[in-house]
């Protein structure tokens, strides 16, 4: 098969590069392990005979033991399987760096789909022009990080993939052998659980290097572009932050840590303005700047590395002494670096002192508890009466009455109602010290009813907040198939609810709602959970366009398709006319940070790709992203044999049993990469609904089966074309963008599956007939995603795509039957403490190799 030029330039550039740099890796002799690098290539090779031979872990493992005859004791054996694990792990990293060095040269930087195309397109046309003028004056990106564990790397192990991408990108080799030698060195583990400050501090770091320069770089070209002064500027790019904030499912976040974490971001932030003014002091040597420099000197400098305990929103104060050396260079001295003053206000306007809004998230279970707490301590002030709880939806929205109070808790109140009403009354002095927009939003996690927010905001009522000074927004998130069905009736009810719909014309008549994927996902499966979604921003979209509200949909999104994640940028230029898409708003998470936003070519050619989705959808939208009656009716249809063939195999009973005998799942809570329990009620054994979806997710893509990215879509794919209604099918995947990105990252998904991995439980008694009916779904599903895309292999339209993930599945692929022998083992000696680390060191490298370039 002829290759296609970028797939050429791909294999030179980094496959070709990649192998190089290994060999060389190779023969670096860490851990005074001799032979361990040489050894890879041929265990490597052998784990791949035996897989595709069907053979189990364990045949595999010995019968290469048996070759190797030095390796005669089990602790040598087991030490040699551990030097594989540090191998491996580094060689992902390694890839890594060798495909984001290459990143502009394989031609995925040069793609349609960035700015300069829309840009373009307004060249000779003035009214398309003043269109997206108008556009950018109310449309923003909004990229918010989580610290949810799907990947952590330490601090100093990201400095060296930085490092050794920038030796690789100038061909440094000799530095680049160094770097390799430290990285072979350098600890991949933490020693103790994050906490979740530590976490903050990780994401900081990406905030530091890459956002704070990409989005004024990017706010720069939109301005230059369209001449608009640093003084109308409209910040495109906007940054949101969870770690720290988000306490659902996370008791280690604590009140302490919300005020340290705030903190954090605004330290940052001012070291960053304070390099930025270092480079201003050398360039503004002239006369009648002094005392505006000395001012912005004092001031910077201070918040950067003396910040006071209660700091002050020092925005206006920074801008006001920009401008005044603006305008004494324009007046006195030809406006000679006027750029550099207007590039650092720009960014000055972007960030505020906050860098990135502080999230605040809790369950609305938590949240009723507070409520009730303060009702039950507080009866005579509140004067709801003791049957709330009993009443209806209706009885508990006409019962709240919205008083302004200041209601305390005291000792006899559980940890977390504590933390709710102590955090409210923080948001407060966050906002002080940062502005507004460093803390305005509060996310409600499994959103049921209207009351579930306005008992949030009467919350804030009774802990000293006015209404009328009351800057915040509060944010249901409709996470299951369940909740995404009701979510248009609760924000009916919202709007047209007195109290709340005075408090939303107080917010500018903004409303924010949260969609979550992973959970619907795990819930519904996958073609259940996307047309769920999308089918409640349509319903969504229409009753805000009915009471005049200015929508915003916030994604939760993650990395792997099975949880929203893939080709995310087409999923928003696919939004028809029926979807509110004024600005695009997501979570940003683990693999995907560093993959997407991990360097400034990556990062910016991403946030490009996001804005040119959200404008082109506004000036370009194409006829068929608009679905008709019949075309809904036929994804519906569709949905529900997917979603009643994901319940038959999820209400199987060894569904769970499953998860815990054949993947790590048990083992996730034991690695040190994150701040967040595996499972909700972690004091009570193990249940579906408790179990997150993140953990879920990994296991199945640990077990290289990924049920919940690809699970029903065969048999809903089958009955349509047994049906009758193939021809439709076909029309549908060629008119719809959103069907089409949901089938191709459907294909992306299976791509990161093989099945010949685990073949060898299928003669399991007990769950041989379960594997198999797995493995029959995705047979049928991939026969009939080729058939529908008119291919022969997967992810045929995307070779670049399709080769790194070929290439990152043949790196982990010994670490996975590692994984899979030291589980099989832990079977026959369940105490046995050398397997169970075993497992958990795999998972690290197995989890960070899934990262999706796509």
């Amino acid at each position: 098969m002829k290759l296609s030029k970028k797939q050429a330039v791909f294999e030179n550039e980094v496959l070709t590069r990649f192998e190089l740099f290994n060999s060389l890796f190779m023969t670096l002799p860490f851990y005074q392990v001799k032979h361990t690098g040489t050894l890879l290539p041929f265990f490597t090779t052998h784990c791949e005979r035996g897989v595709a031979n069907k053979l189990d872990p364990e045949t595999i493992i010995e019968s290469f033991f048996n070759e190797y005859k030095q390796y005669i004791g089990e602790s040598d054996r087991i030490d040699l399987l551990f030097r594989i694990i540090q191998y491996i792990e580094r060689q992902v990293v390694l890839f890594d760096a060798v495909e984001d060095s290459a990143f502009k040269k394989t031609g995925r930087s040069d793609e349609a789909g960035m700015l300069d195309s829309v840009f373009k397109l307004t060249e000779n046309n003035k009214a398309l022009r003043k269109k997206l003028i108008d556009k950018l004056q109310n449309f923003s990106l909004r990229l918010v990080l989580t610290a949810h564990p799907t990947q952590f790397y330490p601090g100093p192990v990201l400095s060296i993939i930085t490092d050794l991408t920038e030796a690789l990108k100038q061909n440094d080799i000799h530095n680049a052998h160094l770097l390799l030698q430290q990285l072979g060195k350098t600890p991949f583990m933490n020693k103790r659980k994050p906490t979740p400050v530590d976490e903050a501090i990780s994401l900081a770091w990406f905030l530091e290097n890459v956002f704070y320069p990409v989005a004024s770089a990017i706010q720069s070209k939109i301005d230059d572009e369209f001449d608009i002064s640093a003084e109308d500027i409209n910040p495109v790019v906007e940054l949101g932050f969870w770690p720290g904030g988000d306490r659902d499912g996370n008791p280690n976040v604590t009140v302490e840590s919300t005020r340290q974490v705030a903190m954090l971001l605004r330290t940052v932030l001012f070291r960053c303005y304070y390099r930025d003014f270092r480079v201003l002091k050398r360039r503004l040597t002239f006369r009648g700047v002094e005392k505006y420099m000395d001012k912005l000197y004092d001031l910077l400098y201070e918040n950067s590395f003396n910040p006071p305990q209660t700091p002050m929103n020092e925005k206006s104060h920074i801008l006001q002494n920009l401008r005044e050396i603006k305008r004494v260079l324009v007046e006195y001295h030809d406006g000679l670096f006027v750029e550099l003053v207007d590039d650092m206000a720009r960014k000055v306007k972007t960030f505020g002192c906050f860098f990135a809004t502080l999230d605040l998230r809790q369950d609305s279970s938590i949240l009723r508890q507070t409520h009730r707490y303060l009702r039950e301590k507080y009866p005579d002030l509140t004067g709801i009466s003791a049957d709330f709880e009993q009443q209806d939806e209706a009885s508990k929205q006409a019962a709240l009455k919205f008083q302004e109070l200041d209601m305390r808790h005291d000792a006899t109140a559980s940890p977390l109602v504590a933390d709710t009403l102590d955090v409210i009354r923080l948001i407060k002095e966050i906002q002080l010290s940062g502005g507004e927009r460093a803390a305005q939003r509060f996310i409600i996690s499994n959103c049921q009813q209207a009351s579930d927010i306005l008992e949030l905001m009467e919350l804030f009522l009774w802990s000293d907040w006015k209404r009328d000074s009351l800057h915040m927004d509060f944010v249901p998130l409709f996470e299951t198939v369940d909740d995404l069905e009701r979510a248009a009736d609760v924000m009916k009810s919202l709007y047209t609810h007195k109290q709340y719909a005075a408090h939303l014309k107080r917010r500018g008549n903004r409303q924010t709602i949260m969609l979550g994927f992973s959970d619907s996902t795990k819930d519904g499966g996958y073609l259940m959970a996307n047309w769920s979604i999308y089918k409640a921003k349509i319903e969504l979209t229409a009753i805000a366009r009915q009471y005049d509200v200015d929508l915003v949909f916030f994604d939760g999104r993650g990395g792997p398709p099975a949880r929203g994640g893939g080709k995310t940028q087409r999923f928003y230029a696919a939004m028809g006319k029926e979807v509110v898409n004024d600005h695009i708003q997501l979570t940003i998470q683990g693999q995907t940070i560093s993959s997407q936003y991990g360097s400034l070519d990556t990062a910016h050619y991403n946030i490009e790709q996001l804005l040119y989705a959200g404008l082109n959808s506004h000036i370009g939208q194409k006829d068929g992203d608009t679905l008709s009656v019949e075309k809904k009716k036929l994804i519906d249809y569709m949905a529900n044999i997917s979603h009643e063939k994901f319940l038959e195999l999820r209400h199987d009973p060894l569904f769970l049993k499953y998860l815990e005998r054949f993947s790590p799942l048990k083992f996730l809570s034991q690695i040190n990469i994150s701040s967040r329990p595996v499972k909700r009620n972690a004091d009570r054994e193990l249940r579906l609904e408790d179990l997150r979806a993140i953990s879920f997710v990994t296991s199945w893509s640990q077990l290289k089966q990924n049920i919940p990215g690809f699970y029903g879509v065969g048999m809903a794919l089958q009955q349509a074309d047994k049906d009758g209604r193939w021809n439709e099918v076909v029309e549908l995947y060629e008119t719809s963008g959103m069907f089409k990105t949901m089938i191709d990252n459907c294909m992306m998904s299976m791509s990161k599956s093989n099945f010949d991995l685990t073949s060898y439980i299928q003669k399991d008694k007990e769950f041989g007939a379960f594997w198999q009916k797995m493995c029959d779904e995705f047979d049928r599903t991939k026969a009939y995603v080729l058939k529908l895309s008119q291919s022969t292999t997967l992810m045929e339209n995307y070779p670049v795509e399709r080769e790194s993930i070929a290439m990152r599945e043949k790196i982990v692929l010994p670490l996975l039957i590692i994984q899979h022998y030291a589980i099989r083992q832990l079977q026959e000696e369940p105490d046995n403490e050398v397997y169970a680390k075993l497992v958990t060191r795999t998972i690290y490298g197995v989890v960070n190799a899934g990262r999706n370039l796509a």
